[in-house]
């Protein structure tokens, strides 16, 4: 059984599996780079945090609420998680969109990013947006696929600022 969950310490040790799993493949995350001491330090303290940014609670600048959700099987694995992005920014609608997700590496392949993408978007929903806007690098065939089988709809692309990166913009209606 499948469920997207809002972020818990009951899943801590889980969870600390999930980013060791992350650095052993030299995959960046961002609470890798950010918020690394405080998930080993202060566990509830990170949740906590989380639970602020979706309260739109002490937003660094530039940020909006966004609400974490993790997908969990039989209510104990972690196999991803995915962010809702409240509303958007120019920066925003440039790369990153309303959604971002990732399944951990060992979980991959399996068909779960198309599962976490189209819970998030009940989510979305719920939150009362009419579309969304999911983005990824042209290169990540996965990505785009994930994003195709729920209803993506290509609507453009372009080079990141100062970057040959290319960046794929597709809108989900809801």
């Amino acid at each position: 059984m499948l469920e997207l969950i809002n972020p818990t310490c009951d899943l801590h040790s889980e969870f600390i599996d999930m980013v060791a799993e992350y650095q052993e493949r030299g995959e960046s995350r961002l609470f890798d780079q950010t918020n690394l001491p405080l998930i080993q330090e202060n566990f509830s303290a990170y949740i906590q945090y989380l639970e602020n940014n979706s309260k739109g609670i002490n937003l660094k600048p530039g940020f909006v609420p966004a609400t974490t959700f993790w997908l969990v099987a039989q209510r104990k694995l972690i196999l991803g998680e995915s962010q809702l992005r409240h509303w958007l920014v120019p920066n925003l609608e440039h790369r990153g969109g309303h959604i971002g997700y990732m399944i951990r590496p060992l979980q991959r392949s399996k068909g779960y990013g198309t599962q976490i993408l189209a819970m998030t978007l009940e989510k979305a929903s719920n939150i009362g947006l009419s579309r969304v806007l999911l983005t990824c690098n042209q290169d990540n065939l996965a990505s785009a696929r994930i994003i195709q089988k729920n209803q993506g709809k290509l609507a453009s692309e372009g080079f990141l600022e100062n970057s040959d990166t290319v960046i794929s913009r597709y809108w989900i209606d809801l």
